[in-house]
Formats: C-alpha cells, structure tokens, sequence
C-alpha cells in the first residue's frame, strides 16, 4: 500500500497565475521603453545602485511622465528588495519625502517599500510607511505588512493586522488569505485557521487559487490535522510541487514511513519533479527507518539534476547514509562537497562514532581544528558517546576537560556522556560524584547511564540508590524498571525481580516489546519478538532455520539463556531467545534477498548478547555483511567479528 488516498495519474486543471512573495495589482497601461526606463533597468540589472539612484534623483517631474516613474521606482525597489539594500532603499525614501513626490500613493510601490523594510528587519520603519497616506489602505498594502510581520516572527499580529483590515471593510482576495493562513500556521493557532478556511469557503471572489489552497494545505499539516490533509488534497483542482511537499511533511510527521516513500514515488510518477525541500523531507524518513534502498534512489535523483545541491540537502543526504550503516559513501558525500558547514561536520563525526570508528572521528575532529572550524556541544557530544561505546575513558576525560577551550559549556547530555565512560569503565564511584555534583539538576539520561554501568558490573546496592533517584525523575518510564528487575535476575534476586514487576503493574506501566524491522525492495517489514507466528510456521522458515542451526553448532555457538531473566526452565529460555525480533528480521532477509546481499536490520532496544552472538555467527556461515542498528550504536557482523569488538 502507498496512500490512503487515491492519486489521480491525470489531472485536469485551470491554468492559474501562480502568486509570488508582493501583491500586484493589474496595470492596464503597457509599459513602454524608454531612455530612462532603459537606462534604469540596465543599471539596477547589474547592481549599480548608486547610479540608479542619482539618476531617479536628477530626473525631473516635466520631463517623466508619473506612469514612467512610477515604472522606474517600483524597479529600483525589487532590485533594493532582491539584494537586501536597505540603504538605498532608505535614500529613495527620503528623496521622494523631500520632493513631496506623491508616487509612494500608488499601493504597489507603497507595498514594495513595506516589504523592502521588512525583509531588512526594520518592521517599525514598515509600520511608519503603512501609516503615510490612505485612510484606508488597499488591500495590498495590509497584506504587505502583514507578510512583514510573519517574516519577522509576528504572527499574532500579523493576524490582528488581519483583523483589523477586515473591520475597515477592506474585502479580503486570495493574497490576503494565504497571508492570514501562513500567520495562523506560524502561531500555532488552530482555531482562526479554520475560522480563514470557512471565510474562503463563503466568499464570493470565485475559486481560491493555488497558492491559497497550498496555504490552507500547508496549515493542516502544521497543526496536525491530517484526515484534513488528505481531504484537502484530494478536492485540489490542481498541485504543484509545494502541494506534494506539503502531504509528503504531513506523512513524515505521523512516522507513515513507508506512504511518505510511496507518495514520492508516485510524485516522480507523475512527472512532478520535486524540490530540495522534497528530498531534506523523505531523506530523513530513509534514515529513520534505515531504508537505505529509497534512500539511494533519492541520490540518484541528486545526481541526474541539473541543479548543484545545497548544503542541508547534502548534511540530510550524509545522515541518510551514516544512519543505514553506510559510511563509506557518507565519507564520499563529504569528501566530495565543494563547500561545508558545521552540521556537515558533526554529521561525519556522529558517523564515525555510532559507526563504531572512533579513531576516523578523532582524526577527523584534527582535521576540523586545523580547518579553523569551531566545534559546538553537537561535536563534543558524538566524540564523547563514541568514546564511551569505544571504552576510550582517557580520551573521552580529556575531551570534556577541552569543551571550554572552544568556549562550549557542558550541558546535561555533556555530563550524561562522561558518567557513561566512567561508568563503563568501571569507574563507578567517580561516576556517581560527577552525577550528584552537576551544576545543573541531573535528568533521567544521567541516572539512566549510570544504571546501565551497574547492570554491566553486577552492582546491586549502587544500582538500588540511582533506580530511587530515576522512578523519582521519571516515573512513568518502564526502562528504568526493566533495568532494575534485569539486575535483581542476573544477580538471581527473583523475589526482588517479582517486585519491581508488580510495582509497574500497580502503575500500569509496561515494558516495551523488542521489535526490528528491515526494508525488502519499497516495503518495511516489521518483527516483534515472539511474533509473527505464521512466519515462523512456514516451511522456508523452517528450512533456513534449521540450516543456519546446524552450521553454526559445528562453529561452536550454544544460546546463552543467561538473558533470559525469568525464573523458568533451560529449554524455555532456549526458545525465548530464539524469538528475539532481530533474528525473526535476519532469516526473512535471507529469504528474501540474493546471496551476497548486506543485511540491514534497525532494533528499538539494545541487541542482547546472545544475539549478539549469534550475528556474529549466521555472519560467518553465510558470508554476508550483517548491519545492526540498536538504539546505542550500529553493529557491523562480518566474518565472524564485530565492529564493536564485543564492546556495546
């Protein structure tokens, strides 16, 4: 299944105009060419402002017509506009005030000179020009400075502004609507969004036209409506590329991950192309949820454009691969920018680091100091979680005691890091000091990695004092929990572990199912742990099931029921552990894909050590790649080893 909604392969439409960024009004006169018009556009075409400037100033009013310099002014502000020139803007209003020249009457130059000031910043100069002249302004000249006050993140007023256009009995079109729409996305207000939405239903100014029905679009997605989403959508007499980024935003947002991809697909089907946006939009639904085959798709439509992609575009494209376990063609992306920012850089270094490869990040982070790139807490926190997951506690000391040489200040996340490395070294007493002295009040991460240090080295009474401290923080979460009662089973505590299970009962909190899930061509298949029954019934299942068995008990593999922590007999446990989802996840791969394919697997719990082990194993007899993505880090099998060096 792609949508929901059905997606019609032709479309009939009415030609419309689409609408830009300032409000025209219609000009029944043609514009003519002459020396000074001529003159005038040539100049501002190749930025001489200055120039154009002093010749709008020398002219005079019995050699220009109004209608030919109402044309020059209104040039020389959308070049003003275009290049941000707020001090040439600023000159020509002060000549036209000192002339007494009575062109700004005209509502488009008034409108061009409010949005000139407002893409500049400077809203109360705005507000000055908005209130020279007419009693009751156009309707252009409220929209403008409305638009004005969105871009400058006043969208409340923006919609009193609104408001108050329509108490003057200024009748409202479709520029004023899309603005209104746009404000109430921006301000989270629901309730006047639906309110403009009833307005344009009942008003008479015939059919809205596509940038409102774009905007109306626009605001469901951002307020969450989205059976409104797809009703909206569906009734479009016609879309365009902002109308599927906006239905593909609104299935990114409710995680619909394989109807974001489907959507796309039939966009591209449909001979739409797309926009960067598109593809900053899917690119992260790929490396969600590890679908690397889409993901690669999308590059391939990045390399057959003809336009050069932009930075975000490429740092998504970087994620995308780093997050699927493939950071070789991560490294080729950067390698291969002709520019970068910081987020480029801290995109290959959390790379490096979740991947496992903590010497490239160091060596890399080298490379960014001698490129004179300033890192931020981002970077000290993939360095310092990729030295924790490495047991690198030495470099990851020195790494924190460094942050304030760059002027970065450690933040919670900083200090979670650091009581991980400690805490996994076995540090466990300075772990505990640096969590009970942060200059901040500790969060749940804090405690929480603590607690899993005491689960690695056995230790009961620190690990009963921190659990108090998290049901204390965050009482709701059934991790803690689970942790708590998978210390008291290791260390064969069960009256203890039968207690922690009742107080989540009593709570009605619940433990989250193991479940992992790969992609197979276009579609996501999803396991949960002692689930899909039917599949494990099948007879290809139990084909392959049986063979990998067989081989890797002649390798020496035998289950370690020790992560069982339930009080119940050996053969159990065996079978328990067998249903765990990643492997359900890795024989469906086997099934489904050639020989020699890299198998992707994403679990949403840390992988448990016997399957851990036995990866490592099926990796061996099969001779595939096995990638594994747990919640703390990725797990590459090959060849019988690990990339984490049995370190996790």
């Amino acid at each position: 299944m792609l949508l929901p909604i059905s997606l019609p392969t032709t479309i009939t439409v009415k030609t419309k105009t689409a609408a830009t960024s300032t409000p025209r009004t219609t000009n029944t006169h043609k514009h003519r060419t002459t020396p000074f018009n001529s003159t005038l556009k040539s100049l501002c075409k190749w930025g001489n402002l200055d120039e154009a400037l002093r010749l709008i100033e020398s002219s005079k009013p019995t050699v220009i017509e109004k209608e030919e310099e109402e044309e020059g002014v209104s040039l020389f502000l959308h070049t003003c506009i275009s290049r941000r020139s707020l001090e040439h803007g600023r000159k020509l209003h002060l000549h036209l005030l000192r002339s007494q020249n009575r062109v700004l009457e005209n509502p488009t130059l008034k409108s061009k000179l409010i949005t000139l000031y407002s893409v500049c910043g400077r809203v109360d100069e705005a507000r000055r020009v908005f209130r020279i002249g007419h009693e009751t302004p156009p309707e252009p000249v409220w929209v403008a400075l409305a638009i004005g006050y969105s871009r400058n993140g006043f969208s409340h007023e923006a919609l009193l502004l609104y408001r108050d256009m329509l108490t003057r009995c200024s009748k409202p079109g479709n520029f004023a609507f899309s603005m209104a729409l746009k404000a109430s996305s921006d301000s989270g207000n629901a309730l006047v969004g639906r309110a403009i939405h009833a307005q344009i239903v009942k008003h008479d100014v015939g059919e809205a036209d596509q940038v409102v029905n774009n905007a109306l679009l626009g605001f469901y997605v951002e307020i969450g409506c989205f059976d409104e989403v797809l009703k909206m959508f569906e009734v479009m007499p016609q879309r365009n590329v902002v109308s599927w980024n906006s239905l593909i935003a609104g299935l990114a947002a409710q995680d619909r991950v394989s109807e974001t991809l489907g959507a796309f697909r039939v966009m591209q089907g449909e001979r739409m192309g797309f926009s960067w946006i598109t593809l900053t939009t899917v690119l992260p639904m790929c490396a969600q949820f590890t679908a690397l085959h889409s993901g690669k798709e999308i590059h391939g439509q990045i390399l057959k454009s003809r336009k050069n992609a932009d930075v975000p575009l490429l740092n998504s494209l970087m994620d995308m691969y780093a997050k699927c376990g493939e950071i070789g063609y991560c490294e080729k992306v950067f390698d291969r920018m002709r520019s970068r920012d910081l987020t480029s850089w801290n995109t290959m270094l959390a790379g490096y680091s979740t991947n496992g490869q903590i010497n490239e990040a160091l060596a890399l982070f080298d490379e960014m100091i001698r490129s004179c790139i300033k890192p931020d807490g981002i970077t000290f926190v993939a360095l310092l979680s990729g030295c924790s997951h490495s047991g690198l506690t030495s470099e990851g000391q020195r790494l924190f005691t460094m942050m304030q040489d760059f002027g970065v200040q450690p933040s919670l996340e900083h200090y979670a890091c650091l009581v991980d490395i400690l805490g996994r070294s076995g540090k466990l007493d300075e772990a505990l000091t640096v969590a009970e002295n942060i200059p901040m009040r500790p969060s749940g991460s804090i405690w929480g990695s603590l607690l899993n240090s005491c689960r690695l080295h056995g230790n009961v009474p620190l690990a009963e004092i921190v659990a108090e401290r998290l049901f204390e923080i965050e009482p709701n979460n059934p991790g803690n929990y689970v942790m708590l009662s998978n210390i008291y089973a290791n260390a064969g505590m069960w009256e203890d572990v039968k207690r922690v299970r009742e107080m989540m009962a009593m709570t009605g909190i619940k433990k989250d199912a193991g479940c992992s899930w790969i992609q197979i061509k276009h579609k996501i298949h999803i396991f949960v742990a002692g689930g899909s029954t039917d599949f494990r019934c099948s007879a290809e299942y139990t084909k392959i099931w049986n063979e990998l068995s067989t081989a890797i008990k002649d390798l020496g593999y035998v289950p370690n029921t020790s992560v069982v922590l339930h009080d119940i007999n050996e053969d159990m446990k065996a079978t328990w552990v067998c249903e765990h989802s990643e492997r359900l996840a890795a024989v469906s791969a086997l099934i489904h894909t050639g020989a020699g394919m890299p198998i992707r697997i994403t679990k949403n719990l840390r992988v448990c050590v016997d399957c851990h082990s036995w990866m490592k194993a099926v990796s061996e007899v099969t001779r595939r790649l096995i990638v594994v993505r747990d919640t703390n880090r990725f797990h590459h099998f090959e060849n019988g080893t690990c990339s984490c060096k049995d370190y996790w």
